[in-house]
């Protein structure tokens, strides 16, 4: 970073030819010893600090981002126009235990519990919800009116209950229910009726024909007449929605008995995403909170980052970090399977930026993955999920899901979080009904834009005027308070939820 006290660049490393605009640097600008710029640069977007010949290397966090289609001489503005894309990195024999960060290298957490809702199995619930989960898509429009009458009619009556949610999807019906990829809808739809924000309580709404039976996403334990209701087994309206009220106001009166209890971070299990990133998101927000999950795994909390397309260029970075050859191999084997299922579809990973991504300097999906990565801190990778899966270990986890953020939410729901941090440089009002969304951005513009709707801004460690470990322990600190019901994120405050879009690639017929 140069040394004024308001930066006009950011170099990540000796090896890079590259730069990054703090903010707007117009033509003419000296911003080093012999670096001039040729034209106007904008905001987080890439400098040449050197000239680059056709076929060289754009080097930035000391990675290959990419080759020169053409030459760009020094002081020039680098954009997704001009580069060609590396190959990606190779998944056989990759390394692994290489990058293993001991615990005690970890930064010590300020707080080592939290206030949670503990649960029979699995981790604490940071919210006391009713969660009514349905079989298809069918009876999403009764639950949801069903919802709505039970936060007027009946929620008032118990306090102690934070809300109810509807949990709808577009799956259950018109589907290939055994087909080979089938199980991940079914394992997520499954893994959310048992999330730890519900307590235990059960409530599924089914319709009666679809595909997605009970006995696919319960055992037969659970289905009962007072965990399962079918609508086509009602007479009329009237009946149904009494039916179920009824249902819903006997689990809330055992739901309005539980009270939030002192726990250990062990008990705490998070997500960590980003969307709408920018060419700061590496530099600020993803790092900042990759130094608060270090501090949660620290204090025996887990971890969970995702988003295949954003990490597969660091995928050799990422199996350093593992702890074993089996969790190396998961990564492999996870990394794989979506190479395959994007060339499927007729694309590469490459397709995964957006143009709002692009517009904040990311040039392509190389430089947004090696920013993206920043997000999982520096502590060792334990165990590697498919999506949707539940973990079975405590620490830093890579939960495999797609990149898109309304895919990637409710896999990590699904996988158990009770919290999730949402990093982003454009800005985005996504959230979930399901658990708490905090919002990190990477600018302070951003922040000043929306400053109702971002819960922490980053821009200071651009500007100088903040660490990374002083942010991130803002975020830590964030992430309890939230957690412990003594504050509410933005996009809880205003309701902003988005739908529960579960990853299907199995055919719909």
């Amino acid at each position: 970073m140069s040394q004024t006290k308001t930066p006009l660049y950011i170099k990540v490393t000796e090896k890079d030819n590259v730069a990054i605009a703090v903010h707007d640097i117009p033509k003419g600008t000296e911003v080093m010893p012999g670096v001039v710029t040729r034209e106007d640069i904008p905001q987080a977007h890439k400098i040449a600090l050197v000239d680059i010949l056709k076929d060289g290397e754009i080097i930035r966090y000391g990675v290959v981002l990419g080759y020169a289609k053409d030459p760009i001489p020094v002081g020039s503005w680098i954009n997704e126009h001009m580069l060609n894309l590396p190959e990606s990195p190779a998944l056989d024999n990759l390394p692994f235990g290489t990058n293993v960060v001991p615990m005690s290298e970890l930064p010590d957490p300020p707080r080592k519990t939290w206030m949670g809702y503990r649960n029979k199995t699995g981790p604490a619930g940071t919210r006391n919800l009713l969660g009514i989960v349905t079989t298809v898509q069918c009876v999403a429009g009764v639950a949801k009116v069903a919802v709505e009458r039970i936060k007027k009619e009946l929620l008032p009556k118990y306090p102690n209950v934070d809300g109810v949610v509807a949990v709808t999807h577009p799956y259950g019906c018109g589907v290939a229910i055994n087909a080979p990829l089938a199980p991940i809808p079914i394992r997520a739809i499954t893994n959310v009726i048992r999330h730890p924000n519900f307590g235990g309580e059960i409530m599924v709404l089914g319709l009666g024909c679809e595909k997605l039976t009970y006995d696919r996403i319960l055992p037969p334990e659970d289905i009962t007449p007072e965990n399962c209701l079918t609508i086509q087994d009602c007479n009329g309206h009237d009946a149904m929605m009494q039916a179920i009220l009824d249902m819903a106001e006997t689990k809330l009166k055992r739901l309005n008995q539980r009270r939030r209890e002192e726990l250990p971070l062990s008990e705490l299990v998070i997500g960590m995403q980003c969307g709408g990133s920018d060419a700061f998101s590496g530099l600020t927000a993803n790092p900042s909170a990759g130094y608060a999950a270090d501090m949660l795994v620290k204090g025996g909390g887990t971890v969970m980052f995702s988003e295949v397309t954003e990490v597969r260029d660091g995928v050799h970075m990422l199996a350093a970090r593992c702890v074993d050859a089996h969790t190396r191999d998961r990564l492999a084997q996870e990394m794989k399977w979506y190479d395959d299922y994007l060339e499927a579809g007729g694309v590469d990973r490459d397709a995964n930026p957006t143009p709002g991504n692009k517009k904040g300097g990311l040039a392509n999906i190389v430089e947004k993955a090696m920013g993206s990565i920043a997000k999982s801190g520096t502590s060792p990778i334990v165990e590697v999920l498919s999506p949707a899966e539940k973990p079975t270990k405590h620490g830093l986890i890579y939960a495999a899901t797609p990149a898109s953020d309304i895919v990637c939410g409710p896999s990590q729901v699904a996988s158990g979080i009770g919290l999730q941090v949402f990093m982003t440089g454009r800005g985005t009002p996504y959230g979930l009904d399901i658990c708490p969304v905090i919002k990190v951005c990477s600018r302070n513009e951003m922040k000043d834009n929306w400053f109702d709707m971002i819960d922490i801004s980053a821009g200071h460690v651009a500007t100088g005027e903040a660490t990374i470990p002083e942010v991130g322990t803002e975020i830590f600190n964030f992430i309890l308070d939230v957690a412990s019901g003594l504050k509410e994120p933005y996009s809880d405050q205003y309701g902003f939820h988005n739908d529960m879009c579960i990853f299907n690639p199995a055919p719909i017929t």
